[in-house]
């Protein structure tokens, strides 16, 4: 087998990428699109050739029509097969803290996404929670930017299978790894 034979006969798996943005009273965005009954942070597949954060970064201009220059990342997700979707690697970044200039800037594109909306915690969590099944861990990576000691999840294994087996504190920052 040669070089390029042998890389052509690996799995390849979907990848995608999302940003949680909050505004200034730190409600969480959420945006509906049109081709799915449930809402979800922006954000959307990796092309080929794109790393994750270029992906969020135009995602976010293509859904939003707003420029965040940079986004830091929050963490990683796997989603196994479920129904016709294929398995997924999920990117979640934090696009920070939108002002109201901002905010009314935000042209949805009409054809993938009909509405968004600033929702606090209490009611993001309930409505991406519900979502069966979950899209991607998304409630994780919120928890990640509300709760100030923790730095990143590494999420490896399907979600029916997770148990949080290590929390570890290094000074103020916490890291929780969940592996099988």
């Amino acid at each position: 087998m040669t070089h390029l034979n042998y890389y052509e006969t690996l799995p390849k798996k979907r990848m995608a990428a999302s940003a949680i943005f909050l505004n200034e009273n730190d409600n969480i965005l959420l945006v509906k699109p049109t081709y799915r009954p449930y809402w979800l942070l922006p954000g959307g597949c990796i092309e080929e050739n794109e790393s994750p954060r270029e992906a969020c970064i135009r995602e976010v201009k293509e859904e939003l029509d707003i420029h965040i220059p940079f986004m830091k990342l929050l963490g990683i997700d796997y989603l196994s097969q479920e129904n016709e979707e294929t398995e997924c690697i999920q990117f979640a970044f934090y696009g920070g803290i939108l002002n109201n200039t901002q905010i009314h800037t935000i042209k949805l594109p009409t054809t993938e996404l009909n509405e968004f909306n600033f929702l606090p915690l209490e009611k993001v969590l309930p409505i991406l929670l519900l979502q069966k099944p979950l899209p991607f861990q998304h409630h994780r990576f919120i928890d990640i930017i509300t709760n100030p000691f923790t730095a990143s999840y590494c999420l490896i294994t399907p979600p029916r299978f997770r148990n949080p087996l290590l929390s570890l504190r290094n000074e103020s920052i916490q890291c929780r790894f969940h592996m099988t």
